[in-house]
Formats: structure tokens, C-alpha cells, sequence
């Protein structure tokens, strides 16, 4: 499998790919310096020489590798690398998933930038995060403010840097996409048969975000952490300083990689930085009932915005 050579800018890298990536924006012009590469190769010696039955991921100081069954091995490198190994009859446009998911999660952490599990949007100026579990409704909470007429700085990894002379932490814009599942879609009045469906996901979908995209970092003003209960009302409220680091800890994207990258002391400082900066919430949402709207009314409610 050899893929023709292509540039793209996301996470604010330029990155050199002999893997097709079309979610991300193609840089058209001649590039002579680029910090992420990624390329084929096999690594079915050195997953051998390192797996475990009971692990999926090896985790070290240099590198991190993963095998998915049936689909490929991942390798990443020093924060400029990641190799793709992928198994006899897998399609290129399988692999993009895991390589903007997880790869990119490894990359962000070895060059020591921050990353939160979930969406953020820009408003009026500022960045908002949301964060949760899967399956909390993130990118469809993201999505109905880009009903609102708001703009999506990232979905899935929220990448955080920090200013060197404050401490202030700021969201680097992703790529231009969304993931959303049947329901949301249906919702927001979207035909599914547009979109492509993702890997081993056959109710969610890749969506593109054509307009609303803002690819300039912005400070990040506040998280909501968003939570499924079984209440029957949406409530939102202050975390209280003892639970803000665990907060923080419990949405940092692939945080299973920490300790094995001996980064604990890293992510505690960083996450006082984002705690001693950033106002931070539980958004507390019924389970058994869509309630997008009254999440959005609620947010704008507490940052004191409105609709654009």
C-alpha cells in the first residue's frame, strides 16, 4: 500500500502524509519544513517483540504502539512520527480515524500539549470546552452551537497550550469535522446518507463543517463537563476546587498513556494551569431525553453571550 505524498495543516502542524487524510485542509503550496510525518511500514516484528495478551497499547518514554485488530499496527514516535502497519486487505481510508484519534493523542503528549477529551467552540472571542465520557452527547451539544451560529475550533481532542508568560492555557484549532451518531443527525435535520459512516461505527458519522470553522487559537474562558443523570431536568453548577484536578485528569484524552510516559508530573502542573485560569462546570443532563436546547440556553446563560 503506497499512498502518493501530501501536506495538511491541523492541530496548528504542518504534517507529511504518504496516507490519504481528506478531512484535513491540504497545503497546495511547496512545504520545505514539516513536524509531523507519517508513513508505511511494517511493524508486525516490534509489536511481536513488545505485546502482551492482556494489553492493547505498549506505553513508553520514547514511543507508544497499538495494534487494532484486523485493521493496522500504530507506531509514534518522539511527537514527529507516526508509523501505520496495516493488515492484508484494509483500505487507506480506514486508517484516518485512528490516526487523527489516538496517534494524534500520543503526538499531542510527546511534544507536551495538553489534550482534553471533547469539543470546543469560539465565542465572541473566547473558547468553551466541552468535555465527558463517550456517549455523554459532546459533539451534539458542539453541533447545536453551530446552529447557534458559533464556531467549531475542534472536535474530539482539544489541544491545549499555554502562554509562557501567564500561564493562560489557549485551544489550537483541529480540523474541520465533527462525529456525530444517528440521533443527533436526525435532529438537526441532517440526512445521514451524506456522510460517511466511521470505522466500526455504522451509526456515526464524519461530518465536515464547511463555514463554521475558526482555525486561529483562542484562550480557552471555561469547561462544562457534561454528565448524563436521571434527573429530569437540566441543572449546571460550579465544581468545587477538590474535584477540579480529578475533573481535569478524567478528560484528558488517552490519560491510560500518563504513567507509562512518565508525564504525571507534567499533567498535574499543566491541569493547575488550566484549574487557576479557567472557570469550570458540570452540566448535568437527563439520559432518557434529548435536551440539546436547553443545554445551549443554559450555557449561554451562565457565560452571559448570545445567539450571533
Amino acid at each position: 500500500m503506497i499512498g502518493t505524498t501530501n501536506y495538511y495543516k491541523a492541530f496548528g502542524f504542518i504534517i507529511k502524509s504518504s496516507i490519504s487524510l481528506p478531512e484535513l485542509k491540504k497545503i497546495s503550496s511547496p512545504v520545505n519544513a514539516y513536524d509531523i510525518e507519517i508513513e508505511f511500514e511494517s511493524l508486525t516484528e516490534a509489536w511481536n517483540s513488545v505485546s502482551t495478551p492482556s494489553h492493547q497499547f505498549f506505553v513508553s518514554e520514547q514511543h507508544i504502539m497499538f495494534h487494532l485488530a484486523n485493521i493496522a499496527i500504530y507506531r509514534i514516535e518522539n511527537g514527529n512520527k507516526i508509523i501505520v502497519s496495516p493488515m492484508e486487505g484494509i483500505e487507506e481510508s480506514q486508517l484516518g480515524l485512528y490516526i487523527l484519534g489516538s496517534c494524534m493523542g500520543a503526538i499531542l503528549m510527546q511534544r507536551r500539549v495538553f489534550p482534553l477529551h471533547g469539543s470546543a467552540i469560539a465565542m465572541d472571542g473566547k473558547a468553551y470546552a466541552i468535555v465527558g465520557h463517550s456517549g455523554a452527547g459532546k459533539s451534539t451539544l458542539a453541533s447545536a452551537f453551530l446552529e447557534k451560529g458559533f464556531d467549531l475550533l475542534t472536535d474530539d481532542i482539544i489541544p491545549l497550550a499555554f502562554s509562557k508568560e501567564s500561564g493562560r492555557p489557549y485551544v489550537i484549532p483541529s480540523y474541520p469535522q465533527q462525529k456525530l451518531w444517528q440521533e443527533s443527525l436526525t435532529h438537526f435535520g441532517y440526512d445521514s446518507s451524506n456522510y460517511k459512516p466511521l470505522v466500526n461505527r455504522k451509526t456515526k458519522f464524519a461530518v465536515p463543517v464547511t463555514s463554521q470553522f475558526s482555525d486561529k487559537p483562542i484562550p480557552l474562558a471555561g469547561i462544562f463537563e457534561l454528565v448524563k443523570t436521571k434527573e429530569d431536568h437540566v441543572t449546571l453548577k460550579p465544581l468545587h476546587k477538590l474535584d477540579l484536578l480529578q475533573t481535569i485528569f478524567n478528560h484528558t484524552y488517552r490519560n491510560n498513556f500518563i504513567d507509562g510516559m512518565k508525564l504525571r508530573e507534567w499533567h498535574f502542573y499543566s491541569a493547575l494551569k488550566v484549574i487557576n485560569h479557567v472557570n469550570i462546570y458540570q452540566l448535568r443532563r437527563p439520559g432518557f431525553r434529548f435536551t440539546v436546547g436547553e443545554l445551549v440556553d443554559c450555557v449561554l446563560g451562565e457565560i452571559g453571550s448570545s445567539a450571533v
